[in-house]
């Protein structure tokens, strides 16, 4: 939600003593200042409480006016790029308030790798300032490759105007991604993977639309689902033979413990090996909980220390820079199916199966209303819970022996 406070900058006040006033305007914790072109005394703001008070110069009533305008015209215009693109940035609402962005202007003509190397540029910025993932920036300019590679086998070009991309080209692209891609030895992606593809496509496209460069998104036409498929997740069973099994190796010890920490945290790998002493905060009651935002949203995902957590925690203490001793995710899963075979799970074990266990097994099954859980995972909507939140046959037992009870 956007949050404009106007404040006088007292220290600039010119020759006739009066101060400009400025409006911060913040955005999900992030803030930035504009002139609004307004100036009061200090000594008339203070007594007017900044204006809210009951006015009665009509000079000062023109500048509350003009205040409410400035207010008004700023939620607006957030309002319309809103639209086009939820994540807008305070720096571009900023210039389309003063028209540097030049969106009247006739775009210019724009490659479609160009829109895609354009969009990579503002992308990296936010990797290098921690607001996304080095991992979603992967995501980015391995999309880029894949383009340019159906370009070159479809219609033997190295790149096309973006304006010029049409239904057709949107559908093969889809075919291409599913049935004739290549990617280490592997043929063809899966629907799942070729949706989100467009995806970038699509939000590469918007940001160039912000920038004045392309006047329409080619990739609006292209209608692909996700296909919901049900995540993996271990029983209490399971996850109690993972913990209690005697493992001799040093290694599948160590990935036992960072797959259990997962469990008991609910952390995706990114931001399990992200976690630092200095992410521990112990509360008023003296509980620990461990704070920390999540890599790929900037949302907070606070969650408690659970008794297993500490005693993993506890036990690498001093031994690395983070709280668990860090792996490649490629390793994790590699070594994680050695795990699986030895407990003799019949399950495919990754290391994200540890965050869809920690959602149903740990939480849910153990009474945690899935607001609360949706916190923890550091979600922006209950809907992106339910995607992990399978409902057991113990929940269904619970309420089902509740209504007998009723009815006895």
């Amino acid at each position: 939600m956007l949050k404009v406070i106007f404040y006088i900058k007292s220290q600039k006040v010119d020759k006739d003593g009066l101060a400009p006033i400025f409006a911060r305007i913040s955005l999900r914790d992030k803030s930035i200042t504009m002139a609004t072109g307004k100036s009061i005394s200090k000594e008339r703001w203070l007594f007017t409480n900044n204006l809210r008070n009951v006015l009665k110069m009509d000079k000062e009533k023109v500048i509350k006016e003009a205040l409410e305008v400035f207010q008004l015209n700023l939620e607006k215009k957030f309002y319309e790029l809103s639209k086009i693109d939820a994540d807008i940035s305070l720096e571009f609402l900023r210039d389309e308030i003063k028209g540097k962005t030049k969106i009247n202007e006739k775009p210019k003509s724009i490659t479609i790798l160009e829109v895609m190397g354009k969009h990579a540029d503002f992308f990296k910025r936010k990797v290098e300032t921690g607001e996304r993932a080095p991992g979603s920036f992967q995501k980015y300019n391995r999309a880029k490759d894949l383009l340019a590679n159906f370009m070159k086998k479809q219609y033997n070009l190295d790149d096309i105007e973006a304006i010029a991309i049409d239904s057709s080209f949107v559908y093969h692209l889809e075919e291409f991604l599913k049935y004739e891609s290549s990617f280490n030895g592997k043929v063809g992606i899966k629907n799942n993977s070729v949706v989100k593809y467009i995806r970038v496509y699509k939000t590469a496209c918007y940001y160039c639309i912000k920038m004045g460069l392309l006047d329409k998104n080619p990739f609006m036409v292209y209608d692909g689902k996700l296909k919901v498929t049900d995540a993996v997740f271990l029983t209490q069973a399971e996850l109690t033979s993972i913990e209690e099994k005697i493992i001799f190796n040093e290694r599948l010890q160590k990935v036992r413990d960072i797959f259990l920490f997962s469990c008991y945290t609910g952390y995706a790998p990114v931001d399990a090996c992200n976690l630092t002493r200095e992410n521990l905060f112990q509360d008023g009651n003296d509980d620990l909980w461990i704070l920390t935002k999540r890599a790929k949203t900037a949302i907070k995902a606070n969650v408690p220390v659970l008794p297993p957590t500490l005693k993993i925690i506890d036990k690498y203490e001093g031994q690395q820079d983070g709280l668990i001793p860090k792996l490649s995710n490629q390793k994790m899963n590699a070594y994680l199916k050695e795990i699986a075979d030895i407990c003799g799970i019949n399950k495919h074990l990754t290391w994200y199966v540890a965050r869809h266990t920690f959602a149903t097994t740990v939480a849910l099954a153990n009474g945690v209303r899935i607001e609360n859980l949706s916190a923890m995972m550091g979600h922006t909507n209950i809907k992106q819970t339910q995607h992990y939140a399978k409902v057991l046959d113990v929940n269904v037992k619970e309420d089902m022996e509740k209504l007998k009870k009723r009815f006895a």
